[in-house]
């Protein structure tokens, strides 16, 4: 049985997506992140980046743990020839658009997220240029999805990394009634029960007022996250 460490954010919704996919039973392992519980000596022994999702399972009688979640996708992807490709140039077009995902749409968003609805002081020059950014990177998924359905031709882990990271245009300085490829895209995943469930997976562990607490606030965004350890 696997063992998934997680807490309801674009990150490990694209765990729970993949595994609902491929019918996979799994652990949900609550890691509380505004508690600090990301801090937590044991978790560190999986996750030493301190971030969620993590993964740890048996595989012929070896303990495995796995953190980052675009190698944990890639892992399973490649474990069940699924959401992936055999053929060599379309497997490294879909890692090259997860790595987009990973380096680029992923971080950017998460600026701009930050600095227009998390920021206890609002700095005009970063809300812009992160906003920018993430209009920039939107734009560039708008183009991808032009001529074809999905972002490589076929439905891949690449569209699982991309899709929660576009639950909140409005934080992100992003108007999505521009991306018109984009909005039918996401029609297009919703419509997939597999990603409906993952998505709502740990959704109750949200609390409903994201007003954060000072203590909160610190364990994300402030001198608990970057305390040495």
């Amino acid at each position: 049985m696997i063992n998934l460490y997680y807490w309801p954010t674009p990150n490990a919704r694209k765990v729970s997506i993949l595994f609902e996919e491929l019918k996979l039973k799994y652990n949900l392992i609550k890691v509380d992140i505004n508690k600090g519980e990301q801090f937590f000596e044991k978790f560190l022994k999986i996750s030493p980046n301190n971030k969620i999702p993590a993964i740890e399972f048996e595989e012929n009688g070896k303990k495995i743990t796995l953190f980052e979640s675009g190698v944990i996708l890639l892992f399973f992807a490649e474990k069940y020839n699924k959401f992936y490709s055999n053929d060599k140039l379309k497997r490294f077009e879909i890692i090259q658009w997860l790595t987009w995902q990973m380096a680029g749409f992923g971080p950017m968003l998460g600026q701009a997220h930050h600095f227009n609805f998390y920021a206890k002081e609002k700095i005009n020059y970063a809300q812009e240029r992160y906003s920018s950014e993430a209009n920039r990177l939107y734009g560039v998924l708008d183009n991808k999805l032009k001529d074809q359905e999905w972002i490589t031709g076929e439905y891949s882990i690449a569209d699982i990394a991309v899709y929660p990271w576009t639950m909140t245009p409005d934080r992100q300085g992003v108007e999505l009634s521009h991306f018109d490829n984009v909005i039918r895209w996401k029609e297009q995943m919703k419509k997939r029960s597999a990603v409906a469930k993952g998505m709502s997976v740990g959704q109750e562990m949200r609390k409903n007022n994201q007003v954060l607490t000072d203590d909160e606030y610190s364990n994300l965004f402030g001198k608990n996250q970057y305390k040495k350890r």
